[in-house]
């Protein structure tokens, strides 16, 4: 397992934190004309597009202050019903988001890029007017690459030493410990009080970092609970502030979703939607706990796993138009990649990171995946379902640790771009999907936290009863 390390300030080396094929790629223009596009000139274009669209209430929205929810990634579908409408719908949002690797600058000057700005535009005014003293770190369990480079990048910000700390879940973590006090790492020989920690843990967070703490932590815990990493309470999350956009024509996109679903009861919802559907384990992350099931082999597999906790969400499955499911909207299936020279299209995912500026959430990042196999008319016998649609790059090695296939990464560059079918406002919608998502879940974690700062467990329980989950959070 790796030290904690000191990053000090002046020392960022771009090779360091971005892959090989991003390191060296240009910005496809309309990526970069949308990314300097301003929220006026958005809402505008957008309502031009959804005339009943509030424009007011839009532009509202996006200028919302979060209070828990300062990085978001949501991962987005591509998707056309049979009758030709076409949308990108929200698949699940993710508390540490991957994507600056991924990203070809915006502006070839600016070698720390999105890093920089986050740090610049979302850490700064968080900690403007603050007296305490103590060290700033940031604390991670996966992507040394991207969490590696928010160290340094924070360390030019403050101008001192910034300490990046590993923290794994189930290994030894001695060298952290957690009280009232806040979050305290043994360093020089002493321990030492955090004062900021940027968090870029995603394995079961609850059960190392606590929902209240002295320590600023960015983002905190309750932002995964409220559905930042917890997929249940997500679906419960948009559907609450759906109901309070409705007034201004205003949606989160999602595939039709099933929660507190018990494993027994699994085959009964996936028989409802034509034999095919996506079941989830709610708290998982990296493309772990997701299930494609299409056939009756499939569903067999995965009735004869063991799991950690009792709740499970089943979802639509959006596939081809020939094997998608069947909701009562109708069907959404995968537009998919623009057909390559042997005439395949692939399932593909949009991934758009958005950050807390005191403006409003702003786009920070945006890389898209595709799948292994391609998307085809029909299933072959045999074939798993999950090489079709899954598009997750991240490999979980015997050892534990992370790897990733790059080779399925299509970034925002001159040629890659082009190969997704992705047009100026699909990516305003894909943006306004994810700051609407947001949102929604910021708006949940608000009201998990009661007056003293710790979290509403009565609450909490009645969104999300499951034992398992619930024995898992800290104590205060």
């Amino acid at each position: 397992m790796k030290k904690i390390e000191i990053i000090s300030p002046a020392t960022f080396e771009a090779q360091n934190h971005w892959y090989e094929k991003s390191l060296n790629a240009t910005i496809h223009p309309m990526v970069s004309y949308f990314l300097n596009l301003s929220k006026e000139r958005i809402v505008k274009r957008y309502c031009h597009l959804n005339p009943q669209v509030s424009a007011d209430y839009l532009m509202d929205v996006l200028s919302y202050n979060p209070k828990h929810y300062h990085l978001s990634g949501a991962d987005l579908f591509h998707v056309t019903t049979e009758l030709g409408n076409r949308h990108m719908v929200v698949v699940e949002n993710n508390s540490c988001p991957s994507g600056q690797k991924s990203m070809p600058l915006l502006n070839e000057f600016d070698e720390q890029g999105g890093y920089k700005r986050f740090m610049e535009l979302s850490i700064k005014p968080l900690l403007k007017g603050s007296k305490k003293k103590g060290v700033s770190a940031v604390i991670y369990d996966k992507n040394y690459m991207e969490a590696s480079g928010y160290a340094h990048a924070m360390a030019d910000m403050l101008n001192q030493e910034v300490l990046l700390i590993p923290y794994y879940h189930g290994k030894d973590n001695s060298h952290i410990k957690v009280d009232e006090e806040g979050i305290h790492v043994f360093h020089n020989e002493k321990w030492e009080k955090l004062t900021v920690a940027f968090r870029y843990l995603t394995q079961k967070p609850w059960n190392r970092l606590p929902i209240q703490s002295k320590t600023l932590i960015v983002n905190p815990t309750v932002v995964c609970l409220a559905g930042g990493r917890n997929k249940l309470m997500a679906s419960k999350a948009y559907s609450f502030y759906n109901a309070e956009l409705q007034q201004a024509n205003l949606k989160i996109m999602t595939p039709q979703t099933i929660w507190d679903v018990n494993k027994n009861e699994i085959p009964l919802w996936i028989s409802k939607m034509g034999g095919k559907a996506v079941v989830k384990n709610p708290y998982s992350n990296a493309g772990q706990g997701v299930y494609t099931i299409v056939n009756e082999k499939e569903l067999a597999d995965f009735m004869n796993l063991e799991f950690d906790y009792d709740k499970f969400i089943v979802q639509s499955l959006v596939g081809n138009y020939n094997w998608s499911s069947t909701t009562a909207e109708g069907k959404f299936y995968h537009i998919g990649t623009v057909p390559n020279a042997k005439g395949y299209s692939y399932a593909m995912d949009f991934r758009m990171m958005i950050h807390a500026t005191p403006e409003g959430y702003k786009p920070l990042s945006i890389y898209s995946r595709r799948a292994l196999s391609p998307l085809k008319d029909t299933l072959e016998e045999g074939k798993s379902s999950w090489d079709v649609l899954g598009t997750n790059l991240s490999i979980k090695n015997e050892d534990g640790s992370w790897g990733s296939d790059t080779s399925r990464l299509m970034l925002m560059e001159r040629k890659e771009f082009n190969r997704l079918g992705v047009g100026l406002d699909d990516l305003i919608e894909a943006y306004i999907q994810t700051v609407l998502s947001s949102v929604a879940i910021d708006k949940v974690a608000v009201q998990l936290i009661g007056t003293k700062g710790k979290l509403k467990k009565k609450l909490f329980k009645s969104l999300n009863d499951d034992d398992s989950l619930i024995n898992e959070i800290m104590e205060q």
